[in-house]
């Protein structure tokens, strides 16, 4: 009974929006990216290079906000290497995720050692601070969400209503959108498939390195190796479950992210591994129950001129 109200309290709530926050920001980053017919399985690694990029930077200034930029950064640097060999040199798409992938994995794991001295974990940094917004946090019934939380939550409100607007109501995304579906009629009517392409897939590394951060910055306070865990997976199937746009892919994250905190948070009386399994679990019956039957860009993962 106690796990059942605690299930539907405000607490609940605000754990599961937080542990939205770097899902929802990846698979924005995979929805934008797709929708201009790149693959990109490699959201895990660039996920895990910005988490790293997250500390080193906040490392070297002592600045956490200086950390973030650090991140996007990378993620954007991790995100120009996919599309050059996607676009520039038409490498198979998936095979250059996966690499970047294990890139991001042996990477940190010797950068960690270089920097700190250490195997598996860096030092500890800053934390990102909690803000407080003064007018809004007046606001009967929902004035909490805005005292004490990380700004990362707003950035990500924000990035999803962007995104969005974005996509669907402006002629960058209308564009961004027939580059998806049909390139070649694209190109044919003067626009630049390449270019819309290589943003599209910086910008993804970007999202995914500020995604990442939120784990090292946020949610800890040092790098821990492969501390992404599957997320960059699970953003990939929030991407498809919300129909390659940008909104249902954040609540197809906040689905994800509820399996995060019933492991997390609740106290059910079964043994434990099986309540670790259940983010992935979930995420297998998604991809398998929704993947076959959900439609994405027509041209997705085609490279033929």
């Amino acid at each position: 009974m106690e796990n059942l109200s605690y299930l539907f309290s405000f607490d609940m709530l605000m754990t599961i929006l937080r542990l939205a926050i770097p899902i929802g920001l990846a698979a924005i980053g995979g929805t934008i990216c797709e929708r201009s017919g790149i693959i990109n399985l490699g959201i895990e690694g660039m996920m895990l290079l910005g988490a790293f990029g997250g500390v080193l930077g906040t490392h070297l200034t002592d600045n956490p906000w200086m950390g973030v930029l650090m991140a996007i950064f990378v993620g954007g640097l991790i995100g120009l290497l996919h599309a050059v060999l996607c676009i520039k040199f038409k490498t198979n798409q998936s095979v250059s995720g996966v690499g970047i992938n294990i890139l991001a994995t042996g990477l940190t794991v010797v950068l960690t050692r270089a920097v700190w001295k250490t195997d598996g974990i860096s030092g500890q940094v800053d934390q990102l601070p909690s803000i407080t917004i003064p007018v809004l946090q007046d606001i009967p019934f929902i004035g909490k969400i805005f005292v004490n939380q990380s700004p990362y939550l707003f950035i990500t409100i924000a990035v999803v209503a962007i995104a969005w607007f974005i996509m669907y109501k402006t002629k960058v995304g209308l564009r961004l959108r027939a580059i998806g579906d049909h390139p070649k009629a694209a190109e044919t009517v003067g626009i630049n498939v390449k270019k819309y392409r290589y943003v599209a897939v910086i910008i993804c590394g970007m999202l995914c390195g500020l995604g990442g951060a939120y784990l090292s910055i946020v949610q800890n306070n040092r790098f821990i190796n492969n501390m992404v865990a599957g997320r960059g997976f699970m953003a990939l199937a929030a991407n498809i479950f919300g129909g390659w746009n940008p909104l249902g892919s954040f609540l197809a994250s906040i689905v994800f992210a509820f399996a995060q905190a019933v492991r997390i948070k609740l106290s059910i009386n079964i043994p434990d591994q099986f309540v670790q399994m259940l983010p992935y679990v979930i995420t297998l019956l998604v991809l398998v129950g929704i993947g076959g039957k959900s439609k994405g860009p027509e041209a997705l993962g085609d490279m033929s001129d």
